[in-house]
Formats: structure tokens, sequence, C-alpha cells
């Protein structure tokens, strides 16, 4: 690893809008351009061919992506114990990449979706905010950002659908752009 970061923050991409992984890619894409590292745990998301999983391999061994889920939609309402059990492996990665501080910048991909839907707690959201290295930036994305989150949280962005053409059209997600 070349650099180090002085001070790390930590940042909340939330809402309801497109573009939440998409801002916390192009800021990794931005460091890794200056010799910084980047690790991404992708919570609730697997299987799923996104493109960002080749970027990654080919930016190795400056990106690292995990996803930690199914390819599955999770019911909010019940969610499979399954799902509980992937999103606590993501948990412990997380502590596990904090503790080793090999990487410059952690992205927590949809986790504030794994906190609305129980998957994991509020706590060990707030523990992994507090946890965080000095020198490390943490990025939290996902909708439903809890408000004790985004009080701890140094930027927040909130994007807001205005027009979408799933919506609009029927247009759904297509390949290199929204995976």
């Amino acid at each position: 690893m070349g650099k180090k970061l002085k001070e790390g923050y930590i940042h909340i991409y939330t809402g309801d809008g497109k573009g939440k992984t998409t801002a916390a890619l192009g800021l990794a894409f931005r460091a890794i351009g200056h010799d910084y590292k980047v690790f991404m745990i992708q919570f609730m998301k697997g299987c799923i061919e996104y493109g960002e999983l080749e970027t990654a391999r080919r930016l190795a061994p400056y990106m690292t992506i995990v996803q930690m889920g199914r390819d599955t939609f999770v019911n909010k309402d019940n969610p499979d114990p399954v799902d509980v059990e992937w999103a606590q492996k993501g948990v412990a990665l997380a502590h596990e990449i904090m503790e080793k501080n090999e990487v410059d910048i952690l992205i927590l991909d949809e986790i504030n979706v794994a906190v609305d839907y129980g998957l994991v707690s509020l706590e060990q959201a707030i523990e992994l905010m507090e946890k965080k290295p000095k020198d490390m930036e943490l990025i939290m994305t996902g909708r439903y950002a809890h408000p004790e989150l985004v009080k701890r949280a140094h930027l927040v962005t909130e994007m807001v659908e205005i027009k979408h053409y799933y919506s609009l059209l029927g247009v759904d997600s297509r390949e290199g752009i929204e995976r």
C-alpha cells in the first residue's frame, strides 16, 4: 500500500434515489487513482454478476469486493435466518478489516437496509462507526439510514428520485448501468 489517510471520515449515502452504491464506487475509483486501497462489503447482495465485481478483480490488489448475501430479495417482515447469518458474517468481516487496518476506505454497501430489515442491529452499526480506525474512511450506503447513524456521520448525502425509467417505462436493471 502506498499512502495512508491522515484523517478518515464517515459518509452515509442514503435515500430512495438511484446512485448510492455508484457514488461509493466513484469515490473508490478516485481513491485507487491516488494509490489508496479499498475494501467493499456488499450486504444483502450475492451471486449476481454486478459489473463492479469484474472491475474489482481487474483493480486487485487495490480493490476488493465481497458479497454477503444471496441472489434473492429479503422479506423485511420475516427475514430468512440465512440472510441474518450472511449479514452477521459481513459485520464480522468489517470488524476484521478494521482490526487489520490494511485498507484506506471501507465501504459497507447496503448496510443501512440491513439495519432497517433487522439483519444487523443498530448497536452493531454504531459500534462499527465508533471502532473505525482514525486513518480509515468509512462509507455506509443504502436506503433507510437510521437517524442515529446519520447523527454520527460526518457527511450525509440523500439521493432523491425525481424521475426513473423503471417507474416510467418499466425498464429493468441493465448490464453496465445498474449492475
